[in-house]
């Protein structure tokens, strides 16, 4: 894996940005959380006016094998086919992209199916993960090189001249994969984190529950080893995010966190280096169980609560807005000297 070095937050920045924002015109903390997040930006950037104004997105697609156990809605081709969806410019995600100006990359990491299209950027690691349910879903290298693949990938679109990173995902099966991840690192009971993911019904639930189960009971992963964890009932676009937010994190960028799948990412990344949870905003609460148990582990809030559970980083971008808003309210109100008006 590369080696991570994530600054520390610069909390004398903070304040300094907090008075700057206690002198515009308004009451103090009258733009509530507004002003938490000008001032968390002014943190992460070491900027006394932050910007985010040229966000990328960053969407990780891969396959996963539990779902031959019947664990989704849909069937495992609908991976590759919504990968070419993306990159046709006809997913949610290329609707909040375009609308917020944002640039957007598609990163096959592990989908199943070979997929030619110059504007994806092919880093397959493997042609999706083996079924956990019945072996480890990657080898201990894989779980490694995505990783680095993710690592390697953020800090492309860093050095491009993205200042907000937003994280997606595709792959038909994930949420049952999160659901395991997440049941490892929390200790939660498996039926209190599982939801209906793509849109199953109740009695698959308790199959899903109970596949997961018996997959962390038969594979045993360690508690205190994400790359274990990944390799044994992980996903190759959750190693891949996971590293994304890691070279964000180095570099100072901002990440928002969209919904169940990379909050779990997210939680991974935290387990290799701890300090990358300051770079990190909650974009909005999904409506997966699991999601607000995640969201606790980070120690976060949610930005947005609006029922989404569409994955694909679309949430994020619904609440990217908020960021830039933000960074407006601090770099064009008046100050009270500066509008003449008594403080």
């Amino acid at each position: 894996m590369p080696t991570i070095s994530i600054p520390m937050l610069n909390d004398e920045m903070g304040a300094i940005v907090k008075n700057y924002v206690d002198s515009l015109t308004k009451p103090p903390g009258s733009l509530g959380r507004l002003e938490e997040l000008v001032i968390e930006l002014a943190k992460m950037t070491s900027d006394p006016f932050p910007e985010v104004a040229r966000p990328g997105v960053l969407v990780f697609a891969a396959d996963h094998g539990v779902t031959a156990e019947g664990i989704s809605a849909f069937p495992q081709e609908v991976t590759k086919q919504m990968v070419e969806n993306f990159l046709n410019g006809g997913a949610a995600i290329n609707v909040f992209s375009k609308y917020i100006g944002a640039s957007l990359k598609v990163v096959d990491i592990g989908v199943s199916a070979d997929i030619e299209q110059d504007k994806l950027i092919c880093q397959k690691v493997r042609y999706g993960t083996a079924n956990f349910y019945k072996e480890n879903a990657m080898s201990i290298y894989e779980a490694i090189k995505a990783i680095q693949i993710g690592y390697e990938q953020g800090q492309k679109m860093i050095n491009d001249g993205i200042n907000c990173l937003i994280l997606g995902e595709m792959g038909i099966g994930n949420t049952t994969t999160s659901s395991a991840i997440l049941a490892v690192i929390s200790g939660e009971s498996v039926e209190k984190l599982v939801g209906r993911g793509t849109g199953i019904k109740s009695e698959k639930i308790i199959h899903k529950q109970q596949i997961i189960k018996k997959a962390i009971y038969e594979r045993k992963p360690n508690v205190e080893d994400p790359v274990d964890i990944l390799s044994k009932v992980g996903g190759l676009e959750i190693a891949g995010m996971a590293g994304a937010m890691l070279a964000a994190a180095s570099n100072r960028t901002p990440i928002l966190v969209d919904g169940f799948i990379s909050t779990t990412a997210a939680l991974v990344a935290k387990m290799i280096s701890s300090q990358v949870t300051d770079y990190m905003f909650i974009g909005h609460r999904s409506v997966e169980p699991g999601h607000h148990i995640a969201i606790e582990l980070l120690g976060k809030k949610p930005l947005l609560d609006l029922g989404m559970r569409l994955g694909e980083g679309s949430g994020a971008a619904v609440a990217f807005p908020l960021l830039q808003s933000a960074t407006l309210m601090l770099k064009e109100m008046a100050t009270f000297t500066s509008a003449g008006i008594s403080n």
